[in-house]
């Protein structure tokens, strides 16, 4: 029989897949209204969107490992949450919807800049994760089994 800890670390190693594709997406965004194949009302509708999804499940991820138990885990994934928090709090003042990009700044070649770099590490820390998260999975399975 499978233990607990095997169905948790999957759970949240499909839930960092979806970070993933938000982080490519997210990228993939980015490119399209630096290379003027977007506008930036859309990039920001479009991305806005995604802010509090990607927020929720990184804290479920991380209030997950929290009840479990599983503290080198959570411990990990705590300068991320503590960053998304950061940022929220500090996102631009004339927003008035949920998000964090405003149309009248993301042009701005430093905020560019940032929100790319930005996505670059999101989605290394992401896939860092998951191999974190796929390696717990691997030893629960195994210990399970024997």
């Amino acid at each position: 029989m499978l233990g607990t800890d095997f169905f948790i670390f999957l759970l949240v190693m499909i839930l960092a897949i979806v970070l993933l594709f938000m982080m490519v997406w997210h990228l993939i965004m980015l490119d399209e209204l630096k290379n003027d194949y977007r506008n930036p009302v859309d990039f920001c509708t479009n991305l806005n969107r995604l802010v509090l999804p990607e927020y929720g499940i990184h804290i479920l991820i991380t209030v997950l490992l929290l009840g479990c138990g599983f503290w080198f885990t959570f411990i990990f994934n705590i300068p991320l949450l503590a960053y998304h928090i950061w940022r929220y709090l500090r996102r631009p003042s004339g927003m008035s919807g949920v998000g964090l990009y405003d149309p009248t700044e993301v042009m701005n070649r430093a905020q560019l800049s940032l929100y790319t770099r930005e996505g670059f590490v999101k989605i290394g820390f992401y896939v860092v994760s998951f191999l974190v998260y796929l390696y717990n999975m691997m030893v629960a399975l195994v210990t399970a089994l024997t």
